[in-house]
């Protein structure tokens, strides 16, 4: 994965740096935690502005979240709670818990999705409940803006001070992203054997009920 984000990097310079920001919120795989810090790794070396790499970083990132508050804002509460009843097993998810994420969505706002900005995995998906909240997309841009610029400056920074001795973080960052990929995995997993389905026939027959 580090000799894609270099190949990019190296052919396409600080625009590549925006691209793989996208990549990473539509294609988690590709993680921020090794983008950034080798960008900033690149700028010590006087190839690129340390400015330019978290403005492209940043700008990458914000654009990446866009398509995620929109697929929540069509998909909309009410059917996200018709799928979390067809699906809620492999969803990990019920109609009620939907309501639940909602109301803490609306309570907290802009500040969740501040927040939310700031923690991996959770990044991208954060936009999501905004989007099925009606965030004002001014609202949620400024927010997500301010989240992703701080999380990027942190990253490109690291590299960015370690300079020749980046590979200390290439070697921490690699071990790191895929335990918690392994983390996220099992707990899907876990999520799905103990799901109560017995629990979501109830809510079923009480839509069913309310017609």
């Amino acid at each position: 994965m580090d000799e894609f984000v270099r190949i990019v990097m190296d052919n396409l310079g600080v625009f590549g740096i925006g691209l793989l920001m996208l990549l990473e919120n539509v294609f988690p795989p590709i993680p921020s935690e090794l983008i950034m810090p080798l960008a900033g790794y690149e700028a010590s070396t006087g190839r690129m502005s340390l400015f330019a790499v978290i403005a492209s970083g940043t700008v990458g990132s914000l654009l990446g979240v866009v398509p995620w508050y929109y697929a929540g804002h069509y998909l909309g509460e009410r059917r996200m709670k018709r799928l979390a009843l067809r699906y809620g097993r492999w969803l990990t998810l019920s109609p009620a818990d939907v309501d639940k994420a909602n109301s803490w969505f609306r309570r907290r706002g802009a500040s969740a999705v501040l927040l939310g900005r700031l923690v991996p995995t959770v990044r991208t998906l954060i936009s999501v409940p905004a989007g099925i909240a009606h965030m004002p997309m001014p609202t949620f841009l400024l927010y997500s803006a301010i989240g992703g610029a701080i999380w990027t400056a942190l990253l490109t920074i690291v590299g960015f001070l370690l300079g020749q001795q980046y590979e200390l973080v290439e070697g921490y960052v690699g071990p790191v992203s895929n335990a918690i990929i392994i983390a996220i995995a099992a707990f899907y997993v876990y999520r799905v054997a103990t799901f109560d389905t017995g629990r979501l026939e109830e809510q079923r027959r009480a839509m069913e009920e309310d017609g």
